[in-house]
């Protein structure tokens, strides 16, 4: 992917997937939604779903995603 600053995107139309931590429930319950940003190639959205953490985004191309989530299990011991 060429350099380009994802930030300037719009994320209009962006389908979320919500990953949730299972550790309060309800309006409570914490969780993370990623989405492609719609329109690039291999790039994406990560946010809280929380009103708190509205306008709190993160914006990674797939390179950056893929390292995150792998680095993440690697140090967590996790395994498919």
């Amino acid at each position: 992917m060429s350099q380009q600053n994802l930030y300037a995107l719009p994320i209009d139309g962006a389908q979320f997937t919500t990953y949730c931590g299972g550790n309060l429930g309800g309006d409570n319950e914490t969780c993370a939604e990623v989405a492609p940003i719609p329109g690039v190639a291999d790039a994406f959205v990560v946010r809280d779903n929380k009103q708190a953490g509205a306008g709190s985004e993160l914006r990674l191309t797939g390179g950056e995603m893929d390292n995150l989530a792998l680095g993440w299990a690697r140090d967590r011991g996790l395994t498919a």
